[in-house]
């Protein structure tokens, strides 16, 4: 259940926080007292849109917070599902709203507003002003009845779903394999080309680096050549007194006297080693000077190579393997239109196949949907009867489209007659606005034993009604607030009467400021707030002592 909510800097609201009840919670007020300021705040928390206008003046952010109590096991289930970790059994929803951005956090972790749209499915319904006006797309009707049926529906759904996208996958491929004839031997033509080409080449992993190195040895070996002359002339190869001459001028001085003085031993060692590293040296020098041989031809060969090379990089991937990659790539698409009309059989064999497990799918889903339509058009329509529509009839007719879809192949409509002797129509020819409204209060009555969701807030489901009708719309929420937590906005005072716990919201001015205030109403100040729903400003003893007789006769009803 939704424990509170605090609302910072939001249109009219400087600061509120309401800590909600079990039940039926009741907020009433004055029109443009900013009730539906509240209902849109929770909407904006759960990641609806809000404007940066709805700033509150003068600040630089909004901010609001829902606390959630889920003690629900399936709840529970379902949000640890999408790697939300509970703290206390509590959930904490907020969002910050700035003039460039808005940051929204689940307990204390930063999700997107898409994530938190997942996150109120599992938690709240919120029924707006204007949502009754969906019951006239019938597309809503069907989405309700798998509401209703969803025990039953959830796994022939999801095969059905499955199926539906085997099926677009094999209908595309189709699509991409009806080309004309022309069209497939200019194709194989150009990949048999390409493909020899390739093949041409014979290519090996690795062989372009070797080239690459050895070109750049080529091109560079007048000045290797030079460098080395210079290197081979002052260590061993120079008439006048090289390095190695030198070197070995030392070794014999120091091997003459070493023998006068241990010490030198070590020193001796050391000047051998460095003599013999160098005549190794000089050899391996010698071998690389006479293998330096620069040869035009080899040069051509390597260049030409190269050329070959860089080229199939330019058409087909920036190295060997990716060249080879493509090679393959086009060789199994040279086999796909080689082996066109064998491949072409099998893909329709199955969607042949895919069309049938759909076919057999969908007409399981139908059944089940029309077993669970005449009960879930009964029970809707006891409950009108129960909210004063009397001769109320209501249907649910089925019919079949053309084409399949993730969802099956129903077309399914709700029809109702409202007055005896009338032909059952289309709920959008018949009902109007608060005819429309009470229905979806139905509906969701119906739907309330069904849905794991334990809070439902109902913005103005009051709105064309009153007299008796209203008196039968508060009992039914009195009756539906005893397995839910239920928050709703009213004016009229026979809902307002039955409430577990009552809210007024008032507009207050002060220091040439307007703001929106939100107080719990103790059971005096229900009487008095009933007394102002049903007398207005005027509030005699008489319609206070009717406020309170109101108030007593919903207690009752709720026992």
């Amino acid at each position: 259940m939704l424990l509170s909510l605090l609302v910072k800097n939001l249109a009219l609201i400087e600061e509120a926080e309401v800590e909600f009840k079990d039940g039926l919670n009741i907020l009433t007020g004055e029109t443009g007292a900013g009730k539906s300021i509240i209902i849109g705040s929770v909407n904006a928390a759960l990641g609806g849109k809000v404007s940066k206008e709805m700033i509150r003046s003068g600040k630089e952010q909004a901010y609001i917070e829902l606390v959630f109590s889920i003690d629900n096991d399936y709840q529970k289930k379902q949000l640890e599902l999408l790697d939300i970790t509970l703290d206390d059994s509590q959930l904490i929803i907020s969002r910050k709203i700035t003039k460039t951005r808005s940051v929204s956090k689940v307990n204390g972790e930063t999700v997107t507003a898409a994530f938190l749209k997942k996150i109120a499915e599992i938690v709240i319904d919120i029924h707006g002003q204007h949502e009754h006006q969906s019951l006239l797309n019938k597309h809503k009707h069907l989405q309700i009845l798998d509401e209703f049926a969803k025990e039953e529906l959830d796994k022939p759904k999801k095969k059905m779903s499955q199926l539906y996208e085997q099926y677009v996958n094999i209908t595309n491929e189709l699509e991409n394999m009806d080309s004309d004839k022309n069209s497939r031997d200019r194709e194989l033509s150009f990949l048999q080309y390409e493909l020899q080409e390739i093949t041409d080449a014979e290519l090996e992993a690795g062989e372009d680096i070797k080239l690459e190195l050895s070109y750049k040895r080529m091109l560079n070996s007048q000045k290797i050549n030079d460098t080395i002359g210079v290197i081979s002339n002052m260590l061993a190869e120079s008439d006048s007194v090289c390095a190695a001459q030198l070197i070995g001028s030392s070794v014999r001085e120091l091997s003459a006297i070493v023998a006068y003085d241990e010490e030198l031993t070590s020193l001796n060692e050391q000047l051998l080693s460095i003599e013999s590293l160098l005549n190794d040296f000089n050899m391996e020098l010698s071998s690389y000077i006479q293998d330096l041989e620069f040869d035009e031809e080899d040069f051509h060969i390597v260049t030409e190579r190269l050329d070959i090379i860089n080229h199939l990089k330019s058409k087909y991937g920036n190295t060997i393997s990716d060249i080879l990659k493509a090679a393959d790539e086009k060789s199994s698409r040279c086999k796909q239109l080689i082996d066109y009309e064998e491949n072409l059989q099998r893909k329709k064999e199955e969607l042949d196949q895919c069309v049938s497990q759909m076919t057999k799918t969908a007409l399981s889903i139908t059944k089940i949907r029309k077993k669970h339509g005449a009960k879930l058009a009964k029970e809707i329509k006891n409950t009108l009867l129960d909210m004063n529509f009397a001769d109320v009839q209501f249907d649910m007719v089925f019919n079949q489209k053309k084409t399949f879809s993730a969802l099956g192949i129903d077309d399914a409509e709700f029809l109702i007659s409202t007055n005896p002797g009338e032909e059952m129509l289309p709920l959008g020819k018949v009902a109007s606005g608060g005819e429309l409204s009470r229905i979806m209060l139905a509906i969701k009555t119906v739907l309330a034993n069904k849905d794991f969701v334990e809070t439902m807030i109902f913005d103005e489901i009051d709105v064309g009604i009153s007299g008796r009708t209203a008196q039968k719309i508060s009992e039914k929420l009195g009756m539906l607030s005893k397995n839910k937590q239920i928050i709703c906005i009213t004016h009229l005072p026979q809902i307002a009467a039955m409430s577990d716990c009552h809210f007024v919201i008032e507009k207050k001015v002060e220091n040439n400021g307007t703001s929106t205030i939100l107080k719990e109403l103790s059971e005096d100040n229900i009487y008095m707030e009933l007394a102002r729903l049903l007398g207005g400003a005027k509030i005699t003893d008489a319609v206070l002592e009717n406020a309170r007789e109101m108030r007593e006769l919903a207690k009752t009803a709720k026992i």
